[in-house]
């Protein structure tokens, strides 16, 4: 099985104590551990990949918890670091009624930011996977260490994952977020897009239009989540579509890190060679959806994502 790295962001999410409030409201909050790659290298983990997080946290009781809470998963930690330069990062969360969620960062900058190139040492092999998103890829050196990271894997042969993952409160110019994204998509042989940010990061409201935008930055896989409208995969000459399982949401928090941590544990198994992915595509993307089904049905991205045994039993279930 090969390995999948993620980089990017861990922090604590504060999960509210009553739904359907504005923030000033919330009487009280659940500390949860978070952070989008950090959730796809816990999903992985708990599925039975090889998983690294390379990230970075403040030297206080968050961030000492967090690497307990991560090793706890089995995530290889060996960079994930300490620094006594700045706080670990925070996420208030707010819930409506329906699970769905918004955030409140303070991040100003945070430790995860500061982490540069130099401090990472990492040796990855043909066939390794590399995950990120762009809630990193503000203008600090964690920016610059995406791309050398990056760069590292791609030069030994490595799939890379993008799952842009907009958060527009993160980045006052959203015109620069958007050409940041940009910039990136290319490195990308895996690009997950929820419904919601294709018309942002493409500036295209017609979807047929966006897709060829993105599928023309190159990657092997783009996935579109659509919610309980489920997923869709695109190559360059097929198209799979997968529907969603019905569930009571709890909490959505990490519905999409569970999703794509879940998809990229089975490409960690095997890569499907173009005459496999017919047959094996749909099996994959059904395994992300059930992985995303059953996180959003507990509180919490790390304590809500499930095992291989809990996947297996829902969609034998749901046959």
């Amino acid at each position: 099985m090969s390995r999948i790295t993620t980089i990017g962001e861990l922090l604590i999410d504060f999960i509210p104590g009553q739904r359907g409030v504005a923030l000033i409201d919330v009487e009280d909050f659940t500390k949860k551990p978070g952070g989008a790659p950090a959730n796809v290298a816990v999903v992985a983990a708990k599925l039975g990949a090889k998983s690294a997080l390379i990230s970075q946290v403040g030297d206080d009781a968050f961030g000492h918890g967090l690497i307990r809470t991560i090793k706890g998963y089995g995530v290889d930690t060996s960079n994930l670091f300490v620094s006594d330069r700045a706080n670990t990062a925070l996420a208030f969360v707010t819930l409506d009624h329906q699970g769905n969620r918004d955030f409140v960062f303070y991040r100003n900058p945070s430790a995860d930011q500061l982490l540069e190139a130099k401090q990472v040492e990492v040796f990855p092999e043909k066939g390794d996977i590399l995950h990120f998103c762009s809630v990193s890829l503000s203008e600090h050196p964690i920016k610059k260490t995406h791309v050398e990271i990056i760069k590292r894997f791609k030069e030994a042969g490595a799939l890379i994952s993008f799952d842009p993952n907009v958060r527009l409160g993160l980045f006052p110019d959203h015109q620069d977020l958007r050409k940041t994204i940009r910039s990136f998509l290319g490195y990308a042989d895996i690009l997950k897009v929820a419904e919601d940010e294709i018309e942002f990061i493409t500036g295209e409201r017609d979807e047929t239009k966006a897709l060829t935008t993105l599928m023309a930055y190159g990657p092997r896989y783009l996935i579109v989540t659509r919610g309980r409208h489920g997923a869709s995969l695109y190559t360059r000459d097929r198209h799979h579509h997968m529907p969603s399982f019905v569930v009571k949401a709890v909490d959505t928090t990490g519905a999409g890190d569970a999703f794509i941590g879940a998809f990229l544990a089975c490409l960690a198994k095997h890569v499907p060679t173009p005459d496999e992915e017919k047959r094996l595509i749909p099996s994959y993307l059904e395994y992300a959806n059930a992985a995303a089904a059953l996180t959003v049905t507990k509180e919490g991205a790390m304590d809500g994502a499930p095992s291989v045994a809990e996947i297996d039993r829902f969609l034998k279930e749901h046959e």
